[in-house]
């Protein structure tokens, strides 16, 4: 079968389109036959060799995917994968495979674990996000961002959303943002805390820590969260500003889910797909020869959705 292949870690172009043996499924474990497989910014941190957590060289990249479960031919989508979902067949602990509705595609598909899960887990399991609340999700047009806006406004929370590009805000915007900002403005934090008439933010969904964070702790509402998703760097804050607001910082990494945060998030997914509420928007679907401009792509921006691999 075919999958790509990471023998050094590096620029996008160490990754490369092999001939490997199929894989076999152990104990516990399930063979779905790829037919779409997400990207995310995880993926690049890894191939590039600078996440906290690195693979054993060589490797398959890739946690999201979905496909056709091969034992049963199911249509599934995959939220982690043992061997790597950027390859024609891959193998997933049964507990990583779930039931994909036909109302979507395997596009959608593959757009559905790392962005939905984080999505999940950061407003409704660390900020404990409620109806009513304010929400401000920066990168809106992204996979997470998509994703959170469509689960935040599913479940009754205002949404003020920035994205980079005009064609991002209005992708926002048509999830059901109610305020969108560009986030290249300086002024737009200000911006987004006058349109709460001063209150600030309950909750703060942080994509790019490294350069918001600071700025965030000033829009917070009295006893607001904000929950750090994504970073690349350092970045200084003032500590009064976390305190004027009686705030937290909350930091959200995916791999630190329990089982059954793990599991409710997937349900409540399941929910919102049947229901209609949660609907995954695909940018771009690359074959997959293409992941290192994928991987480009990316990181380079600005997103507007999701980027997918079909094998």
């Amino acid at each position: 079968m075919r999958a790509i292949r990471v023998h050094e870690f590096g620029a996008p172009d160490v990754m490369r389109l092999e001939d490997v043996p199929p894989p076999t499924a152990g104990a516990g474990q399930v063979l779905v036959r790829i037919e779409a497989a997400g990207v995310n910014p995880v993926e690049t941190y890894v191939r590039a060799g600078i996440y906290s957590e690195l693979p054993a060289l060589p490797y398959t990249p890739g946690a999201d995917g979905a496909g056709v479960r091969a034992d049963t031919n199911q249509r599934v989508y995959v939220a982690g994968s043992v061997s790597g979902t950027y390859a024609e067949v891959a193998v997933c602990r049964a507990d990583q495979v779930h039931a994909l509705p036909a109302e979507l595609t395997y596009a959608q598909g593959a757009a559905l674990g790392t962005p939905y899960v984080a999505a999940y887990r950061a407003l409704f399991q660390r900020a404990q996000a409620s109806p009513g609340q304010r929400a401000l999700i920066h990168g809106a047009s992204g996979g997470v961002g998509l994703a959170a806006v469509q689960l935040a406004v599913a479940a009754g929370i205002h949404v003020t959303a920035t994205a980079g590009s005009a064609a991002g805000r209005l992708l926002a915007a048509a999830q059901g943002a109610e305020i969108v900002l560009d986030h290249h403005d300086a002024a737009h934090l200000t911006a987004a805390v006058a349109h709460t008439s001063g209150r600030g933010f309950d909750v703060i969904l942080e994509i790019l820590a490294s350069t918001n964070l600071g700025q965030d702790l000033r829009a917070l509402a009295a006893r607001g969260t904000v929950v750090v998703v994504g970073s690349r760097g350092l970045v200084e804050v003032d500590p009064r500003d976390l305190m004027n607001a009686d705030g937290a910082i909350l930091g959200m990494r995916l791999p630190n889910a329990t089982g059954d945060e793990l599991a409710a998030a997937h349900r409540a997914i399941g929910r919102g797909l049947r229901d209609g509420t949660l609907r995954p928007v695909i940018e771009a679907e690359l074959p997959l020869a293409d992941a290192p401009q994928a991987h480009r792509a990316l990181m380079d921006g600005p997103a507007l959705g999701k980027l997918v691999l079909r094998p």
